[in-house]
């Protein structure tokens, strides 16, 4: 009787852990599909050149390009658009090598550079356009790094050229919280606001994804940000040498109350305690 419980332990011991849906998720594409619109950034991008400048942009830098979604969908929109990437991360570099670029059809492929490299230090020729999307800039806390990081984003431009980045606010955007669920077609994606501190502004924010199966792919994404606001980036932007800065915010929609996606050039705006906006730099 010893030896056959013995033996069912031991059995049991080496059966497989139970496959959840989150164990076999890929968090990279996860993340492409619950945040990223490159084509909408991409669109307004190209419609502040055109407008600044009287001609399309053709040549693209995607900073903190992680996986290169955006700099492979430029190339893609244009058979004479070609774009540099660069990340110091190579895990999500690899990722879309393999999931983006290669999607790509030859041709379109020799029209796109990544690089493995910092933003801080990386050179290559002067593009027409240099973009900082998803908030990435924040990942610099003080002043002095900041104006040194828009100071190279500056070179990277011809004289023509348009710096633009996104930026993020609001009252809702300095408490902790965890929003509720969103679904995305297959999963929900949840922003946990873990941490902020209201003397240095500085936030540490999680992505979590949930499953139909009940498991939790938990903290898939972290971030430690300095929340920067709109008119620290503009008088940064400017010390850093550029002419003129432009802010577009986005509209309501009137039954939703939530963002409609619809970016305008303003001055000023309405209290919001969640808005999303672009900064845009010319030199």
């Amino acid at each position: 009787m010893g030896r056959t419980k013995k033996s069912r332990g031991k059995n049991r011991g080496k059966q497989r852990k139970r496959q959840t849906q989150a164990s076999l998720a890929d968090k990279h594409e996860l993340y492409q599909r619950a945040v990223q619109e490159p084509e909408a950034d991409l669109l307004l991008a190209r419609k502040i050149f055109r407008t600044h400048f009287g001609r399309p942009p053709l040549i693209m830098r995607e900073d903190f390009c992680g996986t290169a979604l955006t700099a492979c969908e430029w190339v893609r929109m244009g058979a004479n658009n070609r774009a540099f990437g660069i990340d110091l991360d190579p895990d999500p570099l690899e990722w879309g090598r393999v999931h983006n670029l290669e999607k790509l059809n030859e041709e379109q492929q020799s029209r796109v550079e990544l690089i493995e490299g910092d933003v801080m230090s990386t050179h290559h020729e002067q593009v027409d356009m240099t973009l900082a999307f998803n908030f990435s800039y924040f990942i610099f806390h003080e002043r002095a790094t900041l104006l040194e990081y828009f100071r190279m984003a500056r070179a990277s431009l011809r004289p023509e050229g348009l710096f633009l980045m996104d930026v993020y606010g609001g009252s809702g955007a300095q408490t902790t919280s965890e929003d509720d669920p969103r679904d995305c077609d297959g999963f929900d994606y949840i922003w946990d606001q873990y941490r902020f501190d209201p003397i240095q502004c500085n936030a540490v924010n999680h992505i979590h994804f949930e499953f139909p199966d009940g498991s939790r792919m938990k903290r898939a994404f972290t971030y430690d940000w300095r929340l920067w606001s709109i008119p620290e980036i503009c008088d940064v932007l400017r010390d850093a040498g550029f002419s003129q800065t432009e802010v577009y915010w986005e509209g309501t929609d009137q039954d939703t109350d939530e963002g409609n996606g619809i970016f305008t050039l303003r001055k000023s705006a309405i209290d919001d305690p969640a808005w999303v906006a672009y900064v845009a730099a010319i030199p």
